[in-house]
Protein backbone atom coordinates (compact mmCIF):
# COMPACT_ATOMS: atom_id res chain seq x y z
CA UNK A 1 0.00 0.00 0.00
CA UNK A 2 1.44 2.91 -1.13
CA UNK A 3 1.27 6.53 0.70
CA UNK A 4 -1.65 7.84 -1.64
CA UNK A 5 -3.31 4.71 -0.92
CA UNK A 6 -3.85 4.76 3.02
CA UNK A 7 -4.30 8.85 2.12
CA UNK A 8 -7.56 7.37 -0.07
CA UNK A 9 -8.57 5.05 2.51
CA UNK A 10 -8.68 7.92 5.34
CA UNK A 11 -10.89 9.96 3.52
CA UNK A 12 -13.07 7.12 2.82
CA UNK A 13 -13.89 5.78 5.89
CA UNK A 14 -13.24 9.86 7.64
CA UNK A 15 -10.59 7.74 10.27
CA UNK A 16 -7.08 7.24 10.44
CA UNK A 17 -7.75 4.66 13.71
CA UNK A 18 -5.17 2.29 14.55
CA UNK A 19 -6.65 -0.71 16.10
CA UNK A 20 -3.56 -2.35 18.26
CA UNK A 21 -4.05 -6.03 19.15
CA UNK A 22 -2.23 -6.69 21.85
CA UNK A 23 -3.76 -9.93 22.48
CA UNK A 24 -3.50 -11.03 26.17
CA UNK A 25 -4.82 -15.02 26.62
CA UNK A 26 -5.09 -13.65 30.58
CA UNK A 27 -7.43 -10.39 29.67
CA UNK A 28 -10.05 -11.86 26.71
CA UNK A 29 -13.09 -12.81 27.99
CA UNK A 30 -13.47 -16.37 29.45
CA UNK A 31 -16.20 -17.77 27.24
CA UNK A 32 -13.12 -17.86 24.40
CA UNK A 33 -10.83 -20.06 26.38
CA UNK A 34 -12.72 -23.02 24.87
CA UNK A 35 -11.88 -22.19 21.39
CA UNK A 36 -9.51 -23.98 19.56
CA UNK A 37 -7.52 -20.67 19.34
CA UNK A 38 -8.60 -18.27 21.51
CA UNK A 39 -6.04 -15.46 20.51
CA UNK A 40 -7.05 -16.07 16.92
CA UNK A 41 -11.17 -16.38 17.74
CA UNK A 42 -10.33 -13.09 19.95
CA UNK A 43 -9.04 -11.41 16.48
CA UNK A 44 -11.55 -11.90 14.65
CA UNK A 45 -14.29 -10.73 16.60
CA UNK A 46 -12.44 -7.65 16.88
CA UNK A 47 -11.97 -7.40 13.09
CA UNK A 48 -14.96 -7.93 12.09
CA UNK A 49 -16.55 -5.52 14.22
CA UNK A 50 -14.48 -2.50 13.97
CA UNK A 51 -12.82 -2.92 10.24
CA UNK A 52 -15.24 -0.67 8.78
CA UNK A 53 -13.90 2.39 11.07
CA UNK A 54 -9.99 1.69 11.25
CA UNK A 55 -7.51 1.97 8.53
CA UNK A 56 -4.83 -0.51 10.09
CA UNK A 57 -4.12 -2.66 13.04
CA UNK A 58 -0.85 -3.43 14.46
CA UNK A 59 -0.32 -6.98 16.25
CA UNK A 60 2.21 -6.59 18.47
CA UNK A 61 4.20 -9.30 18.25
CA UNK A 62 5.30 -9.64 22.33
CA UNK A 63 1.60 -10.76 22.92
CA UNK A 64 2.01 -13.83 20.49
CA UNK A 65 5.51 -14.51 21.14
CA UNK A 66 4.85 -14.66 24.67
CA UNK A 67 2.95 -18.15 23.68
CA UNK A 68 5.40 -19.36 21.80
CA UNK A 69 4.59 -21.75 18.62
CA UNK A 70 0.90 -20.99 19.63
CA UNK A 71 0.82 -17.34 19.91
CA UNK A 72 2.90 -17.30 16.61
CA UNK A 73 0.18 -19.52 14.51
CA UNK A 74 -2.23 -17.13 16.04
CA UNK A 75 -0.69 -14.07 14.63
CA UNK A 76 -0.57 -15.40 11.61
CA UNK A 77 -3.99 -16.58 11.26
CA UNK A 78 -4.84 -12.96 12.63
CA UNK A 79 -2.52 -11.60 9.65
CA UNK A 80 -3.80 -14.02 7.02
CA UNK A 81 -7.60 -13.08 7.95
CA UNK A 82 -7.18 -9.52 7.62
CA UNK A 83 -5.36 -9.56 4.32
CA UNK A 84 -8.33 -12.14 2.67
CA UNK A 85 -11.13 -10.35 4.29
CA UNK A 86 -10.67 -6.59 4.74
CA UNK A 87 -7.94 -5.87 2.26
CA UNK A 88 -7.88 -2.24 2.16
CA UNK A 89 -6.29 -2.24 5.47
CA UNK A 90 -3.06 -1.36 6.37
CA UNK A 91 -1.36 -4.15 8.69
CA UNK A 92 1.37 -2.96 11.13
CA UNK A 93 3.77 -5.79 12.82
CA UNK A 94 4.97 -3.73 15.68
CA UNK A 95 7.71 -5.86 16.34
CA UNK A 96 10.29 -3.18 16.93
CA UNK A 97 13.10 -5.04 15.37
CA UNK A 98 16.63 -3.54 14.72
CA UNK A 99 20.47 -5.51 14.58
CA UNK A 100 23.15 -5.64 12.30
CA UNK A 101 22.44 -6.33 8.84
CA UNK A 102 22.63 -10.00 8.21
CA UNK A 103 19.96 -10.40 11.03
CA UNK A 104 17.79 -7.25 9.81
CA UNK A 105 17.89 -8.70 7.10
CA UNK A 106 16.31 -12.18 8.01
CA UNK A 107 13.77 -9.97 10.11
CA UNK A 108 12.64 -7.68 7.30
CA UNK A 109 12.39 -11.77 5.20
CA UNK A 110 10.26 -12.74 8.15
CA UNK A 111 7.85 -9.78 7.56
CA UNK A 112 7.67 -8.76 4.42
CA UNK A 113 8.58 -12.17 2.21
CA UNK A 114 7.37 -15.00 4.53
CA UNK A 115 4.40 -12.84 6.46
CA UNK A 116 3.81 -10.53 3.50
CA UNK A 117 2.64 -7.75 5.81
CA UNK A 118 2.43 -3.63 5.25
CA UNK A 119 4.90 -2.47 7.83
CA UNK A 120 7.01 -3.32 10.64
CA UNK A 121 8.25 -1.14 13.69
CA UNK A 122 12.14 -0.68 13.90
CA UNK A 123 14.53 0.68 16.11
CA UNK A 124 17.31 2.64 14.78
CA UNK A 125 19.79 2.51 17.57
CA UNK A 126 22.22 0.57 16.04
CA UNK A 127 21.93 2.55 12.74
CA UNK A 128 21.58 2.85 8.89
CA UNK A 129 23.09 -0.92 8.56
CA UNK A 130 20.46 -2.28 10.44
CA UNK A 131 17.65 0.08 9.16
CA UNK A 132 17.93 -0.33 5.60
CA UNK A 133 17.37 -4.31 5.46
CA UNK A 134 14.08 -3.37 5.51
CA UNK A 135 13.95 -1.17 3.24
CA UNK A 136 14.94 -3.14 -0.11
CA UNK A 137 11.37 -4.37 -0.02
CA UNK A 138 9.14 -2.15 -2.90
CA UNK A 139 5.62 -1.57 -1.49
CA UNK A 140 6.96 -2.25 2.28
CA UNK A 141 7.22 0.48 4.98
CA UNK A 142 9.67 0.62 7.64
CA UNK A 143 8.45 2.87 10.59
CA UNK A 144 10.83 3.97 12.82
CA UNK A 145 10.90 4.26 16.46
CA UNK A 146 11.59 8.01 16.76
CA UNK A 147 10.08 9.79 20.22
CA UNK A 148 8.04 7.06 21.92
CA UNK A 149 5.29 7.67 25.13
CA UNK A 150 6.64 5.85 28.04
CA UNK A 151 8.47 7.97 30.59
CA UNK A 152 11.72 6.25 30.47
CA UNK A 153 11.63 8.25 26.32
CA UNK A 154 13.12 10.96 28.59
CA UNK A 155 16.42 8.67 29.07
CA UNK A 156 17.89 9.38 25.99
CA UNK A 157 15.86 10.23 23.02
CA UNK A 158 15.31 13.79 24.94
CA UNK A 159 19.31 13.85 25.25
CA UNK A 160 21.05 16.84 23.45
CA UNK A 161 24.55 17.33 21.82
CA UNK A 162 26.71 20.29 22.27
CA UNK A 163 24.93 21.71 19.23
CA UNK A 164 21.51 21.45 20.79
CA UNK A 165 19.96 18.99 18.64
CA UNK A 166 17.81 15.97 20.86
CA UNK A 167 19.07 12.42 19.63
CA UNK A 168 14.96 11.64 18.32
CA UNK A 169 15.76 14.79 16.05
CA UNK A 170 18.71 13.79 14.70
CA UNK A 171 17.42 9.90 14.48
CA UNK A 172 14.83 12.00 12.33
CA UNK A 173 17.42 13.69 10.16
CA UNK A 174 19.74 10.97 9.74
CA UNK A 175 16.97 8.94 8.61
CA UNK A 176 15.76 10.51 5.86
CA UNK A 177 19.09 10.11 3.93
CA UNK A 178 17.87 6.17 4.10
CA UNK A 179 14.14 6.50 3.10
CA UNK A 180 11.79 9.20 2.11
CA UNK A 181 8.21 10.08 2.90
CA UNK A 182 7.00 7.48 0.31
CA UNK A 183 8.10 3.88 2.73
CA UNK A 184 9.28 5.60 6.24
CA UNK A 185 7.22 6.43 9.16
CA UNK A 186 7.73 7.33 12.62
CA UNK A 187 6.28 6.51 15.86
CA UNK A 188 5.55 9.67 17.72
CA UNK A 189 3.89 8.93 20.89
CA UNK A 190 0.66 10.99 21.95
CA UNK A 191 1.39 11.74 25.19
CA UNK A 192 4.46 14.22 23.81
CA UNK A 193 1.57 17.11 23.00
CA UNK A 194 3.37 20.32 21.38
CA UNK A 195 6.43 18.30 20.80
CA UNK A 196 4.95 17.02 17.50
CA UNK A 197 5.77 20.62 16.32
CA UNK A 198 9.33 20.25 16.58
CA UNK A 199 8.98 16.54 14.83
CA UNK A 200 6.73 18.56 11.90
CA UNK A 201 9.88 20.98 11.64
CA UNK A 202 12.49 17.76 10.47
CA UNK A 203 9.83 15.72 8.72
CA UNK A 204 6.96 17.86 7.16
CA UNK A 205 5.16 15.05 5.36
CA UNK A 206 6.04 12.05 6.91
CA UNK A 207 3.21 9.71 8.27
CA UNK A 208 3.23 9.35 12.39
CA UNK A 209 2.28 6.43 13.75
CA UNK A 210 1.00 7.90 17.34
CA UNK A 211 0.65 5.61 20.33
CA UNK A 212 -0.70 6.22 23.75
CA UNK A 213 -4.13 7.88 22.86
CA UNK A 214 -6.63 6.46 25.41
CA UNK A 215 -5.42 4.72 27.59
CA UNK A 216 -1.89 6.31 28.19
CA UNK A 217 -3.97 9.71 28.77
CA UNK A 218 -2.41 10.75 24.71
CA UNK A 219 -4.84 13.79 23.53
CA UNK A 220 -6.12 13.12 20.14
CA UNK A 221 -6.98 17.01 19.88
CA UNK A 222 -3.57 18.02 20.51
CA UNK A 223 -2.61 15.65 18.25
CA UNK A 224 -3.99 16.48 15.56
CA UNK A 225 -3.66 19.98 15.85
CA UNK A 226 0.39 19.74 16.18
CA UNK A 227 1.10 16.41 13.85
CA UNK A 228 -2.24 16.62 11.37
CA UNK A 229 -0.35 17.23 7.54
CA UNK A 230 -2.73 18.08 4.70
CA UNK A 231 -2.69 14.40 3.82
CA UNK A 232 -3.25 13.86 7.15
CA UNK A 233 -0.26 12.31 8.36
CA UNK A 234 -1.12 9.94 11.17
CA UNK A 235 -1.92 7.03 12.21
CA UNK A 236 -3.31 7.16 15.82
CA UNK A 237 -3.40 3.53 17.83
CA UNK A 238 -5.74 2.48 20.40
CA UNK A 239 -5.12 -0.64 22.05
CA UNK A 240 -6.81 -1.10 25.26
CA UNK A 241 -9.24 1.20 24.99
CA UNK A 242 -10.88 -0.84 21.95
CA UNK A 243 -10.18 -4.16 22.78
CA UNK A 244 -10.85 -4.33 26.23
CA UNK A 245 -13.68 -2.39 27.08
CA UNK A 246 -15.58 -5.44 28.13
CA UNK A 247 -14.93 -8.65 29.19
CA UNK A 248 -18.76 -10.35 28.29
CA UNK A 249 -19.53 -11.97 25.35
CA UNK A 250 -20.98 -8.77 24.18
CA UNK A 251 -17.63 -8.00 23.82
CA UNK A 252 -16.96 -7.09 20.30
CA UNK A 253 -20.45 -4.66 19.85
CA UNK A 254 -18.61 -2.88 22.98
CA UNK A 255 -15.76 -2.59 21.17
CA UNK A 256 -17.22 -1.67 18.10
CA UNK A 257 -18.65 1.34 20.26
CA UNK A 258 -15.53 2.35 21.20
CA UNK A 259 -14.08 2.50 18.08
CA UNK A 260 -17.42 4.82 16.44
CA UNK A 261 -16.53 7.31 19.50
CA UNK A 262 -12.96 7.54 18.27
CA UNK A 263 -13.51 7.40 14.64
CA UNK A 264 -16.75 10.14 14.89
CA UNK A 265 -13.49 12.49 16.88
CA UNK A 266 -11.31 11.51 14.13
CA UNK A 267 -14.03 13.10 11.36
CA UNK A 268 -14.39 16.03 12.64
CA UNK A 269 -10.61 16.44 13.32
CA UNK A 270 -10.40 15.60 9.28
CA UNK A 271 -12.58 18.54 8.42
CA UNK A 272 -9.87 20.56 8.65
CA UNK A 273 -8.13 19.39 5.60
CA UNK A 274 -10.86 17.75 3.87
Amino acid sequence: MNKQQLFENIKKKQSFLCVGLDTDIKKIPEHLLKEEDPIFAFNKAIIDATQDLCIAYKPNLAFYESMGVKGWIAFEKTVNYIKQNYPDQFIIADAKRGDIGNTSAMYARTFFEELDIDSVTVAPYMGEDSVTPFLTYKGKWVILLALTSNKGSHDFQLTMDVDGERLFEKVLRKSQQWANDENMMYVVGATQGRMFEDIRKVVPNHFLLVPGVGAQGGSLEEVCKYGMTKECGLIVNSSRGIIYVDKTENFAAASRKAAQEVQAQMAEQLKAIL
